[in-house]
């Protein structure tokens, strides 16, 4: 690479990093925040919920880069316009697509980095991310073990500890359980443990009491009992079911998918199509923004109010192509012949790239045409 490719792929590289950097922080914030009220309240500690988020990441930056370097892109060069490097350069005989071609370098470091992050990294966190989901959903004691708290782990029962030793021996335990419509059965126990047997834990409880309440005839029965087993295992049946999912799978199993496959997931086969070709997708869609950016603000010249026009277009030319997606995934749902529309987004900006390209050529040659008629008019 020369010089110059040099310098703007390392003004590029600083302020893609930077811009990256500050969207996918506000992106994990919010995905945190979720994340937070759904692990802490379910009795998670820290760690789980860092590894979570950490999980999340690769997804957040799919995200977020084509943003970011369309945005590093946007201020790189017009920065260069504002201090005159972009028209120095031009009148040194740069030709559009020579000035393109960091750009263009940039934008395929981009597409290398989503290729790995779409088809590898992000699959992979996605299946350690249901696996870690699944063990939380089965973990009982995260939701059930907080001492001094009345807690509702499931519909219709309560549980209170007044305090959980080193050792995991509950003291002074209340456990009542309504979920059953005719009858109400509340226990209390001196000391408890939590066990884990082949059908799920189990509490084990010592020196108590079990009182049954008739709610039909309003009875009360009592017994008392030296240990009692509670069975407890239907506490994680919401949780403890773990369901293949295809963000997880690797992207050739889609795109080579069949019903069989789709009824394993339980999704339609549409959607498993489309997933895998949308990876290969958005690694060809991420190099075009860049591209936009720089040939948009290469159609205007010096002027001290700025290229504010030319920003706004490239920004108008940006959103369209969001649009695009999102229309090409609800269409291309809902037929799996149409999975070609994953790439339709890549298509149209590749198009207007070209475009884009063509008029920065002929505005530079009508420029240098006008300066060619301006030495020739005599003072």
């Amino acid at each position: 690479m020369g010089r110059y490719d040099r310098y703007i792929l390392a003004q590029l590289m600083v302020l893609f990093g930077f811009f990256s950097l500050v969207l996918v922080s506000v992106y994990w914030i919010e995905a945190a925040i979720d994340l937070f009220d759904a692990l802490i309240a379910d009795g998670q500690n820290l760690s789980v919920f860092l590894e979570f988020t950490a999980l999340s990441l690769p997804e957040i930056m799919l995200m977020v880069l084509p943003v970011s370097s369309f945005v590093a892109t946007l201020y790189v060069f017009n920065r260069m316009i504002n201090e005159s490097e972009l028209v120095v350069l031009q009148t040194a005989g740069l030709s559009a697509a020579r000035l393109l071609r960091p750009v263009f370098l940039f934008g395929m470091m981009l597409t290398i980095l989503v290729l790995i992050l779409a088809n590898v990294l992000a699959p992979a966190a996605r299946g350690q991310y249901n696996d870690r989901r699944a063990e939380v959903g089965e973990d009982v004691t995260g939701r059930f073990l907080r001492e001094g708290q009345f807690i509702h782990p499931a519909d219709g029962l309560t549980v209170y500890i007044r305090e959980i030793t080193e050792l995991g021996e509950f003291r002074d335990l209340f456990l009542q359980d309504a979920s059953a419509d005719t009858v109400e059965v509340t226990y209390t126990a001196t000391t408890a443990l939590l066990v884990r047997s082949e059908t799920g834990p189990r509490l084990v409880m010592f020196d108590g009491m079990a009182q049954s309440l008739d709610r039909e005839t309003g009875r009360l029965s009592t017994v008392q009992f030296a240990d009692f087993t509670y069975d407890i295992g239907a506490l994680i049946a919401d949780g403890g079911t773990r369901r293949l999912d295809a963000r997880e799978l690797s992207t050739l199993t889609l795109i080579f998918a069949d019903e069989t496959l789709a009824e394993a997931l339980r999704d339609p086969l549409a959607d498993v199509l489309y997933e895998g070709h949308d990876r290969i997708g958005r690694a060809l869609f991420v190099m075009f923004p860049p591209l936009i950016a720089a040939a948009t603000l290469m159609l205007g010249h010096f002027s001290r109010f700025g290229v504010w026009r030319q920003i706004l277009i490239a920004v108008v030319l940006i959103v369209p192509l969001q649009v695009v997606w999102n229309w090409s995934e609800a269409t291309a749902t809902r037929d799996p012949s149409l999975w070609p529309l994953a790439y339709l987004q890549a298509g149209l900006a590749a198009a207007i790239t070209l475009a884009l390209l063509v008029l920065a050529g002929l505005s530079r040659r009508r420029r240098s045409g006008l300066m060619r008629h301006i030495r020739a008019v005599p003072a």
